[in-house]
């Protein structure tokens, strides 16, 4: 049996100097907090990652919730088999306004930053070369972080706990600063607005235009003030207590508190709602539910331990393993399909990609933790009449997923988001993997329509060619690898495979039902074409002439096909070229992060598994996992959520393996002894 408290424990995040790219982050899948070395979020500036706070109700519209309509856009026409399919993919002279207006609203909002305000002895306020003795610790067994760093010798320790139930936060402050009267804590309230036409530039809090909206002190009683927040047509509210000081409004949207000087420890609860009435917890409690959650979320599931291999890089794999299951479960674990920077900052306007969802939430099930999943596949039945309206004004049956979405389930227009279709069978898949985890009818019934109608979309969509006497996808349509024109793609072969297999999965749900099944999703499943290849290698789609010279680019999304998915339609032979291909030829630093543990995951399949692991390990800036745990891609996208979500499952499939696998412990490892993996609680994939 594991050990699981040290393989946890002999991985905590350990930060003994700035960061700048790795702040801490506690949470509980609806909401997290971000801290810097001093355990709030007091020195902002200094980091190149956003310090944020947000939750999965925290959005915004600028000016009002109808200022725009998608309906209203003019779109863009493509011929489809006979027919005009209009997609909102570029602004158009009067459009643009609202063009952009619909990509950036609904926005996620940061509700607040909470920071120190530590003064030195002469009186002035201390910057961040003024704290020495840092030492910062996350502690992921009890969800936890303690912070210890030193003002002019001073030193001041900090608890941050989230409470894993609710969106509050108990603080616990020990330092002779707080009896000196220099250490107070202020909440400040930046405008929720978004200013700029990418989301790149919209990344950093914008502290300007006061007047756009509104900080109110609403009510206070001994040792507790309720701050509403009023933006447009939007609001919510801040309770924050303390039985041991006083609270104050300091600026036009900025409270403080100022505790009392007769004592060295300072303890403060804080919650954030849409409702007013929100009930505080006493920090000790929240302390305590967070270890109790924590320690219950480590000890159910899979574990997983690589001490006994002789690799070198087994220490840094499993660094990268246990940091990812904490971080997917308090960014990825919510009630809503998240952002691809999870709760920390707003990328891409803080809407959530679809087409990431199975990137995000696939291993919950591998490790045995569908529950986590479960949660955020409730919210296709909440946007299924959107997704069957969508459909419709396409031509098409049943109901067709957005690719990029907010809160609201409206698609947002995009030069590429509207013609994706990889997002299609993801319910299908994802509700599989849930089901495998419980067997239960319930399940069944629950996602019966958003697997049926997903599949009734999926063989509209596919076109009978005579010629080819096969059912083919697109044109008009964009692969996996996005740097393809949707006028000239068709049949990549990942959406090819997908098709067939999520077509499959779906007539096996109506027969586990007892349904009648669409005669056509067998039809469509039993007759795609064959995924394009040439020169031995596959095509990233069939009208693609030079895959691995002008378009070894983005994602290798072809050797999806196999690794993701089974491979029905697939040569593994020539796979195994194509990923051979590619792992010579790709331009990695165009990747993203889940490309690598993609490539694993075809290795794995293809028996190749030094080639997995050296996909999983690839030193390329993509492929980098930081101090804090975090999959960093760029300057402006220095979390990725997908990566370790990918990482999961990958890990979970070539330790646990697939149907059809080699019969032996570890398949997906190499089998020469270097790698001595131990694993309980996880599962196969399909």
């Amino acid at each position: 049996m594991i050990d699981r408290k040290k393989v946890v424990e002999r991985n905590h995040p350990v930060i003994n100097k700035l960061e700048p790219l790795s702040p801490l982050s506690v949470g509980n899948g609806e909401f997290a907090f971000t801290a810097d070395i001093t355990g709030l979020q007091t020195f902002p500036e200094s980091y190149e990652m956003p310090l944020g706070t947000q939750s999965h109700w925290g959005w915004h519209y600028t000016d009002s919730s109808t200022k725009h309509r998608l309906k209203d856009l003019s779109l863009d026409s493509y011929e489809t088999y006979g027919r005009e399919v209009g997609y909102p993919l570029f602004p158009k002279g009067e459009d643009d306004h609202a063009y952009h207006w619909l990509r950036q609203n609904p926005h996620r909002i940061q509700l607040g930053q909470l920071s120190f305000v530590l003064t030195k002895e002469n009186g002035k306020k201390a910057v961040i070369e003024d704290i020495e003795g840092i030492n910062q610790v996350l502690q992921l067994w009890n969800g936890t972080l303690y912070s210890e760093f030193q003002l002019e010798g001073v030193t001041v320790s900090v608890t941050t706990s989230c409470d894993p139930h609710s969106d509050q936060l108990g603080v616990k402050v020990e330092s002779s600063l707080v009896e000196q009267g220099r250490l107070q804590v202020a909440i400040r309230f930046p405008n929720p607005d978004m200013t700029s036409r990418t989301w790149e530039e919209s990344i950093q809090l914008n502290w300007k235009n006061d007047e756009r909206h509104e900080t109110i002190l609403q009510s206070e009683t001994d040792g507790a003030v309720l701050i509403e927040r009023k933006m447009d047509e939007d609001r919510y509210f801040v309770k924050w207590s303390c039985d041991h000081g006083t609270f104050e409004k300091t600026g036009v949207h900025e409270c403080t508190l100022v505790p009392n000087k007769q004592r060295r420890e300072l303890c403060f609860s804080i919650g954030y709602s849409l409702d007013s009435l929100i009930d505080l917890s006493p920090v000790d409690t929240i302390v305590g539910e967070s270890a109790e959650y924590w320690e219950s979320f480590w000890r159910t599931g899979g574990a997983i331990d690589f001490s006994g291999s002789s690799d070198e890089r087994a220490t840094e794999l499993e660094r990268r393993v246990v940091l990812s299951q904490f971080l997917t479960a308090i960014h990825s674990g919510g009630s809503i399909p998240p952002q691809e920077t999870g709760l920390l900052y707003n990328s891409w306007f803080g809407k959530f990609h679809l087409e990431m969802h199975w990137w995000h939430g696939a291993h919950f099930p591998l490790w045995g933790r569908e529950e986590i999943l479960m949660k955020s596949m409730n919210w296709y039945n909440e946007i299924l009449p959107l997704a069957k309206e969508l459909a419709v004004s396409q031509g098409y049956d049943g109901a067709r997923w957005p690719k990029m979405v907010g809160v609201d389930g409206e698609q947002t227009p995009s030069t590429i988001a509207p013609v994706l279709i990889w997002q299609q069978p993801h319910p299908i898949m994802l509700a599989e993997l849930c089901y495998q985890g419980s067997h239960s009818r319930e399940l069944l019934v629950r996602w019966r329509e958003i697997v049926y109608e997903s599949a009734n979309f999926m063989a509209s969509y596919a076109q009978w060619d005579e010629e080819k006497e096969a059912y083919v996808l697109g044109p008009p349509l964009i692969p996996a690898q996005e740097c393809h024109k949707p006028e000239e793609s068709w049949n990549p072969p990942y959406e090819l495979e997908y098709w067939k297999y999520g077509l499959e999965l779906a007539v096996l749900w109506a027969d586990r039902l007892g349904d009648d099944v669409n005669p056509e999703w067998e039809a469509v499943a039993n007759s795609m074409a064959p995924p394009p290849q040439k020169d031995g290698v596959y095509l990233a789609h069939e009208n693609c002439p030079s895959t691995y010279e002008s378009f070894n680019h983005d994602h290798p999304s072809m050797v999806g096909a196999l690794g993701l998915l089974p491979g029905a339609l697939i040569d593994k032979e020539v796979m195994k070229a194509t990923l051979k291909r590619v792992r010579a030829d790709w331009q990695w630093e165009t990747a993203w992060g889940w490309d690598f543990p993609m490539c694993a995951m075809t290795a794995a399949r293809l028996g190749e598994g030094e080639m997995a692991v050296d996909f999983l390990l690839m030193e390329a800036t993509k492929n980098t996992y930081l101090p804090n745990g975090h999959n960093y891609q760029r300057s402006d996208l220095m979390a990725y959520l997908p990566g370790n979500g990918g990482l999961l499952t990958a890990i979970a499939m070539m330790a646990a393996g697939w149907q059809g696998a080699a019969d032996r412990k570890n398949p997906g490892f190499p089998d020469d002894g270097s790698w001595v993996v131990e694993w309980e609680g996880l599962k196969p994939i399909l």
